[in-house]
């Protein structure tokens, strides 16, 4: 499920990189499989981007501004690649409508265009992908 459509750009770089992520996904689902923590497909996560030569920040803190004032909550990013993508992971029964919101209000926040939600927890990893598009 998109929220947006990738314009014919001279810049695909973020379609490409959601390639490259989507497929370190797929790898880390091969070999773990579904139904272990979060944490678990993060670190394994953070080996395969490592493994394909991504750059990427992971637990990234995200500044909350309101009217003005930036405000101390403690959000983090999951991933952050090549400083384009963000990257939200869940091990949950199913995505809900709040974990879309909660990507699209992450991408409001950080400036980035694309999102990636991925679910560990499915019996294929190919059911866990959501791609989130804002204004690209």
């Amino acid at each position: 499920m998109s929220e947006g459509v990738l314009e014919d750009t001279k810049d695909t770089r973020e379609h490409e990189l959601s390639g490259a992520i989507i497929g370190a996904a797929i790898e880390v689902h091969r070999v773990l499989g579904p139904g272990l923590l979060e944490s678990a497909y993060q670190a394994a996560l953070s080996r395969e981007l490592a493994l394909r030569g991504l750059k990427f920040r992971r637990e990234v803190d995200l500044a909350v501004v309101y009217k003005g004032v930036r405000l101390d909550c403690g959000y983090r990013l999951d991933f952050v690649v090549e400083d384009k993508v963000v990257v939200e992971l869940k091990a949950v029964e199913k995505i809900e409508p709040i974990h879309l919101a909660q990507l699209m209000t992450y991408l409001r926040l950080s400036g980035k265009k694309l999102g990636l939600l991925l679910n560990f927890n499915v019996p294929q990893m190919k059911d866990g992908i959501r791609r989130i598009v804002l204004g690209l």
